[in-house]
C-alpha cells in the first residue's frame, strides 16, 4: 500500500519541481533530520517565550549552533514531528507537533491540540515556501481562523537545498507592529529512520 505523502498533496505537481534534499526531508516514511539551529529573538520577547514554553511550543533560548533533531512519522494522514535541541551546558529542549493538510496548498501545523498554524506552500525557484495565512483554533471539528496580527504576528519559512543531501531552513515571524520577533535557521540532512 502507498504512504499518504502530506507535502506531495499541498504542492501537487509542483513537488516535482522540489530538489532531492527537500523530497527526502519531506518523504512520506519515518525519517529524522540531522543539523544544528541558530536561535535568535529580542530581550523583550523572553517572558513570553517562557509562557509559550509551558504550552510545549518554541525553544525559548538563544543559541548558535544548537544540535537539533526533528523526528517525523506519518500516521494516516497526519505527520508528527518530534523536535529536541540540546544546548552546550546539557539542557534538551524539545516540542511536539502534527501537521494535516488542510486542502489545497495548505498545510495546518498544529503546536498543541487545540491552536495551529495554517500556512499555504508553494515552490519558488527550487526553494520551498511557507507563507503564513491566519493562527486555528480547534473546537472538535471546528476551526476557527484567528489573525496573525492579533497573536505573534506573521509567519514565513523558506526551506533551500545545499546540495542532494543538506537542506537550509529559516524559519521567521515578524509583528506588524514590533518587526521580527522570532527566528530560527540552521543547515539538516534527512536520514532514514
Amino acid at each position: 500500500m502507498r504512504q499518504y505523502n502530506l507535502m506531495q498533496q499541498a504542492l501537487g505537481a509542483q513537488w516535482k519541481q522540489l530538489p532531492d534534499s527537500l523530497r527526502a526531508h519531506h518523504q512520506s516514511g519515518p525519517n529524522v533530520d540531522v543539523g544544528e539551529l541558530d536561535i535568535e529573538y529580542p530581550g523583550a520577547m523572553q517572558p513570553l517565550l517562557n509562557l509559550l514554553r509551558l504550552l510545549g511550543t518554541l525553544i525559548n533560548r538563544r543559541g548558535e549552533a544548537v544540535p537539533t533533531r526533528a523526528e517525523k512519522d506519518m500516521r494516516g494522514r497526519t505527520q508528527y514531528w518530534k523536535r529536541r535541541t540540546t544546548f552546550p551546558d546539557g539542557r534538551v529542549i524539545g516540542f511536539r507537533s502534527r501537521w494535516e493538510h488542510a486542502g489545497g496548498n495548505r498545510i495546518i501545523d498544529y503546536v498543541i491540540p487545540v491552536f495551529g498554524l495554517c500556512m499555504a506552500v508553494r515552490v519558488e525557484d527550487g526553494r520551498l515556501l511557507y507563507e503564513g495565512e491566519c493562527f486555528v483554533l480547534r473546537l472538535g471539528r471546528v476551526k476557527l481562523p484567528m489573525p496573525g496580527w492579533l497573536l505573534l504576528g506573521h509567519t514565513t519559512i523558506v526551506e533551500q537545498a545545499m546540495d542532494d543531501t543538506r537542506f537550509a531552513t529559516d524559519f521567521r515571524l515578524r509583528h506588524p507592529l514590533f518587526g521580527q520577533i522570532y527566528r530560527y535557521a540552521g543547515v539538516f540532512r534527512t536520514d532514514a529512520r
